[in-house]
């Protein structure tokens, strides 16, 4: 997943009458454009900053799709456009189903239906360290367990993060072979907070669950779960849309 700006995508509308085209080609437009070469509504390559996205971009495609006769729609392939709306900033798909109905969705993320890929690179996660927000419970054995805690806990208190209201604990047993972190809404890079538990864990041991979200109000819909299992770390991604509601 990756944070959306503005509009992308595209609906296609398959081969026109000239007529129909060159009807759709002069309609004005400040997001969307006809492009006969491929027979479908694009995004404009130079896009407006002031407009509101959804209610412009939304009533554009309707207009459009008003202007090819009821005729042809059933020719119409589909598509869809993602729009990241300023005033509602989740993440809005337009669907535009084969035959040329229209559907509109709100992002909602669940992991239910999201896929999991190994964790190769901190590149997976969409979110920029100052605005990570982590959730969740991991633990692990480590040769010397306080003292990891100890590296842990240092690396979550210097962390120069913009939201110190959370919480983040790294604690060792009595035994001093485990290490239990806890962290609620804590303001720390996940990124490297990966990097030293690994680092710091006996091989095969990290196990638990962090959800990393923003606290970026801009893009509420950044968020991965970053999965620590025995086979390895997994990267949880969420699907945005219920796969039932695909147009």
């Amino acid at each position: 997943m990756h944070s959306l700006d503005g509009c992308h995508g595209r609906i296609q509308v398959g081969p026109l009458p000239d007529t129909v085209g060159a009807r759709l080609g002069a309609l004005p437009g400040e997001w969307l454009e006809y492009d006969a070469a491929a027979g479908a509504i694009v995004v404009r390559h130079i896009q407006p900053t002031g407009s509101p996205t959804l209610p412009t971009i939304a009533h554009e495609l309707v207009r459009m799709l008003a202007a090819i006769p009821v005729e042809l729609h059933g020719d119409i392939p589909g598509g869809e456009l993602l729009v990241h709306a300023e005033d509602s900033p989740h993440v809005v798909r337009l669907g535009v189903a084969p035959g040329g109905s229209l559907r509109i969705d709100w992002a909602h993320p669940t992991f239910e239906q999201g896929r999991r890929v190994p964790y190769a690179s901190g590149s997976q996660i969409p979110v920029d360290a100052v605005f990570c927000r982590l959730a969740g419970h991991v633990t692990f054995t480590a040769a010397d367990a306080p003292r990891a805690a100890r590296e842990i806990q240092r690396l979550a208190d210097t962390f120069e993060g913009l939201y110190p209201e959370g919480y983040f604990r790294a604690t060792s047993d009595p035994a001093g072979k485990t290490v239990r972190l806890e962290m609620r809404d804590a303001n720390l890079d996940a990124r490297a907070l990966v990097v030293l538990a690994t680092e710091l864990a006996t091989p095969g041991t990290l196990d638990g669950a962090m959800d990393v979200t923003s606290f970026d109000e801009r893009y509420p819909d950044d968020r991965v779960r970053l999965v620590f299992r025995a086979d390895g770390i997994w990267v949880e991604e969420p699907a945005l849309f219920d796969a039932a509601t695909r147009t």
